[in-house]
């Protein structure tokens, strides 16, 4: 563990708790749809007219719905961490109360080899590069039964 500042990689998509990493979203006021990233402007719900919203924290485990590898480097803002690049594997994962589809890096060592459509998987936050004075923090998925300590994870 280092004395390095944690922040978020991309700020309002996921708090810093590493014992309790959610995403963070919002909720129609009126309709209660949910939205990740969070929606500010109008609720997209075709039958709301509403432009009113409650920040959440949502989910924190699911099921994978569908995933993939990315065997080539994404486009930016993805930032490459390795060299030679490295294929990483993706999850979209319906969340258990909102039922609604986020897609995540799986956590390191996880390959599509390793999961299955319907899989459970929990959030946590993971590194996604550093500098001299912070470690910045994204979300990823870890199947259940490879969970590891949030102390090792982050």
């Amino acid at each position: 563990m280092t004395d390095k500042k944690l922040v978020a990689a991309r700020e309002g998509f996921n708090n810093l708790d590493v014992d309790n990493p959610r995403l963070l979203g919002s909720r129609c006021s009126a309709c209660g749809t949910c939205y990740f990233p969070a929606q500010h402007l109008f609720c997209q719900n075709p039958d709301c007219d509403s432009e009113a919203f409650d920040a959440v924290e949502l989910s924190n485990r699911g099921r994978i719905w569908s995933y993939t590898s990315a065997g080539y480097p994404p486009p930016a803002p993805y930032i490459v961490t390795t060299e030679p690049y490295e294929p990483f594997a993706l999850a979209a994962v319906e969340l258990a109360e909102e039922k609604m589809i986020v897609l995540g890096q799986l956590a390191a060592g996880v390959s599509v080899d390793d999961i299955h459509i319907g899989d459970e998987v929990e959030l946590i936050l993971d590194t996604l590069y550093e500098d001299d004075d912070n470690r910045y923090l994204v979300w990823k998925w870890q199947p259940l039964a490879a969970s590891t300590s949030a102390e090792d994870r982050a």
